[in-house]
């Protein structure tokens, strides 16, 4: 048999409050419904990042700048002039290294050099190859940056661009002829290294 409802006022007070605070809940449901799959939803502004097929946290501001940073066509050719700085400074070795006239003096071949004037021949030669390296790297890179990020695209002219335009450069101090040279033939070895890169 059911229990017999309480009657009087202190009953119908509970009833009541009862049924607001059902209510209550009700409609905090249904705006939390709204915001998460009704008119009022928001879409996603940051969606996981994927590697390796797990979703992983989203980029803070902080590798956002860095990576912009790294991106931008003054790290890239800092970066490359650093690298051919050095790639020249070891050619530069590898070189005299091989070179029979090292150190040799031009107005008496036939005395033998010694370690010292070796040394020396061979630091001067290393750091001339490593500027030049360095600056050839480095107007590559920037001017490869430059005109991709004025085209949009990422594909091969890019580099042939930059190839020639920085074969032109070096070519015309020597000429106009020696400058048309420098941009084809740079051009046409920057192709061929980005079309066996990619």
């Amino acid at each position: 048999m059911a229990a017999p409802m309480k009657s009087g006022v202190g009953g119908g007070v509970a009833a009541a409050a009862r049924v607001a605070e059902a209510g209550e809940d009700y409609v905090q449901y249904s705006l939390l419904l709204r915001h998460l799959v009704g008119d009022k939803r928001q879409p996603r502004e940051i969606s996981p990042t994927v590697y390796g097929g797990f979703p992983a946290a989203p980029k803070s501001e902080q590798q956002k700048m860095i990576e912009a940073a790294m991106e931008s066509c003054t790290f890239k050719a800092a970066l490359a002039c650093v690298a051919g700085f050095v790639l020249g400074g070891a050619f530069g070795i590898f070189t005299a290294g091989i070179d029979s006239n090292v150190g040799i003096d031009p107005k008496d071949p036939m005395r033998t050099p010694t370690a010292r004037e070796v040394l020396k021949d061979m630091g001067q030669r290393s750091v001339s190859y490593a500027k030049n390296f360095a600056i050839i790297g480095a107007m590559f890179s920037c001017s490869e940056c430059v005109i991709e990020s004025y085209r949009g695209v990422s594909d091969w002219k890019n580099s042939t661009l930059s190839g020639c335009a920085t074969g032109g450069i070096i070519g015309f101090r020597a000429g106009l002829k020696a400058g048309v040279l420098g941009c084809a033939g740079f051009a046409a070895f920057s192709t061929a290294i980005d079309y066996y890169l990619r």
